[in-house]
C-alpha cells in the first residue's frame, strides 16, 4: 500500500498481540503501549539526516554522526495517544510535544477538537502524529488538518492498528502524509471500532469506561 509502512520486527508483533488481549491489566497495557512507542520509534525516525560534529573522546579527538536540523515534534492525539508517545519520548527526550486533544462524537462519528497545543516554531520541525488506532480516520484528518493549519510541512503518523478504509481516507486527503502501523486489520464494526483490534485503547490504558 503506497505511502504505508507495515513494521514487521518480530518484537513489535510479539508486543501487539500481548496489547491485544482482552485479559490484560489496565498496568500492563500502558507498558505495552510505552515499549510499542519505543520500537516504532525507531522506524519513524530510521531516515533522519546526520551531520558530523567534532568530539573528544576519551582516546581521541573524531569526526562522528549527530542529527542534523532541529528536534523533534511528537503529537499525541489524547489520550490514548500519551500511553503511547511515553516511549518515544524515552527515546527522544529533547523532542517537542504538541497535544492535539480530539475526540469522536458517539453518533455523528465526527471529530471534536477541544485542546490544541503547538510549538511556535512547528512549521521548521518534523511532526509525528501518535495515536495507537486509525479506525474511521476523522480523528486522524482532523489532527493533521490542525497542524497543517498551524503551519506544519512535515508530518508522518505513527499508529499500531488501522485498517484500509482508513488508510485510504487518511492518504486520499493528505498524501504527503506517510503512515508507519504495526497491522492492517479486516473491517469496522457497526460501531467503527476495528475488528479485530484491540477495543477502546483510551480506556484500556486508564481505566475507564
Amino acid at each position: 500500500m503506497e505511502g504505508v509502512t507495515i513494521v514487521q520486527h518480530p518484537l513489535v508483533q510479539h508486543k501487539l498481540t500481548l496489547l491485544r488481549d482482552k485479559n490484560r491489566s489496565t498496568k500492563s497495557f500502558r507498558e505495552l503501549c510505552r515499549e510499542l512507542g519505543i520500537l516504532m520509534c525507531y522506524e519513524v525516525t530510521r531516515d533522519l539526516p546526520l551531520g558530523l560534529v567534532e568530539i573528544d573522546t576519551p582516546m581521541a579527538r573524531m569526526m562522528a554522526p549527530r542529527i542534523a536540523g532541529k528536534k523533534l515534534v511528537f503529537a499525541p492525539i489524547l489520550r490514548a495517544g500519551m500511553a503511547f508517545v511515553e516511549g518515544m519520548l524515552e527515546l527522544v527526550p529533547s523532542a517537542r510535544v504538541s497535544h492535539i486533544g480530539l475526540y469522536r462524537d458517539p453518533d455523528t462519528l465526527v471529530a471534536v477538537e477541544y485542546f490544541f497545543k503547538a510549538p511556535v516554531d512547528v512549521a521548521e520541525r518534523l511532526v509525528v502524529v501518535v495515536a495507537p488506532v486509525i479506525a474511521t480516520a476523522n480523528t486522524a484528518v482532523a489532527a493533521v488538518d490542525r497542524l497543517k493549519e498551524r503551519g506544519a510541512r512535515d508530518i508522518r503518523y505513527v499508529c499500531l492498528i488501522t485498517v484500509p478504509t482508513a488508510i485510504e481516507r487518511l492518504r486520499g486527503i493528505h498524501p504527503d502524509v506517510h503512515v508507519w502501523t504495526a497491522a492492517i486489520d479486516e473491517r469496522l464494526d457497526d460501531d467503527a471500532f476495528i475488528v479485530p483490534g484491540l477495543g477502546d485503547a483510551g480506556d484500556r490504558a486508564y481505566g475507564t469506561r
